[in-house]
């Protein structure tokens, strides 16, 4: 298996702050995001990195290197144009090859057991958000073309919205809905009082099937290839996508704010 972090972006919500650098290379206690990251993913075995690269990007490679010091190969791909996270994937296609693979953001800080218990729902089978195994999943038999992780809350204006199955697996990805589709999400059944709301928590495993959804792409009504489009589109051909619960520390670094957060030990 191998690994692509997204890190091409800016960060504009940091202002200042990305001036000379890109946000994954902002220092979270001593040491940049995207090592953080790059550590979690290797703890669970993953060796060979693509790493997408834009605003700075001479910044995160002159940091990382090739990666030897971590007994890892790291690439790089420039992305000129930031059209969107649907299109940013397919940079790493020829890295990829016939290989699965973990995509994240590279400001993304999970708990680093969170790639190691990607590895296992998608190797290992079928296993519910409580992490009971269900009686259906084979060890070491795989039917799953992508996994996506999800962070649980109540409040549904926070974002898109995921509805699974009872093996936890998606059955429909709504993103950034309206009000009017919130209401009718309501009154067909969809969000029920009191039963948990599922967000896309923005770390994926998926296998090179992948890339047959991004190339059909079009731009989102807020004009960018959208990667969620892709993942709707998998489980719209039937292709089963399983869901995973992020467990502990979940952190999107947005802005200023949520990064000054996570500066002491028990940020």
């Amino acid at each position: 298996m191998k690994a692509v972090i997204l890190a091409a972006g800016k960060g504009t919500r940091m202002k200042d702050l990305t001036q000379e650098v890109p946000k994954p290379m902002l220092l979270v206690q001593g040491k940049p995001i995207l090592e953080h990251i790059l550590e979690g993913i290797l703890h669970a075995g993953i060796r060979d990195f693509c790493i997408v690269t834009g605003w700075r990007a001479e910044v995160i490679e002159q940091q990382l290197g090739n990666g030897s010091r971590w007994g890892a190969r790291i690439q790089y791909v420039h992305q000129e144009v930031q059209d969107g996270t649907g299109k940013a994937p397919e940079l790493a296609r020829d890295f990829v090859g016939d290989d699965e693979f973990l995509l994240t953001y590279g400001d993304i800080l999970v708990k680093p057991d969170t790639y190691q218990r990607m590895i296992d729902r998608w190797r290992g089978g079928c296993v519910s958000p409580d992490l009971r195994r269900l009686p259906e999943s084979t060890p070491g038999s795989n039917r799953f073309s992508g996994l996506l992780t999800v962070a649980e809350g109540q409040d549904v204006a926070l974002g898109g919205l995921l509805f699974f199955d009872a093996d936890f697996n998606l059955r429909r990805l709504v993103e950034k809905p309206s009000l009017s589709q919130l209401d009718e999400l309501r009154n067909s059944g969809w969000i029920l009082p009191g039963q948990p709301i599922w967000y896309n928590a923005g770390i994926y495993l998926f296998s090179p099937i992948l890339f047959e959804f991004t190339a059909r792409l079009q731009k989102s009504p807020r004009g960018e290839y959208e990667l969620t489009d892709a993942i709707a589109a998998m489980v719209a051909a039937r292709l089963t996508v399983a869901g995973l619960k992020i467990e502990g520390r979940w952190v999107d670094v947005r802005d200023p704010e949520v990064l000054a957060s996570l500066q002491s030990a028990n940020g």
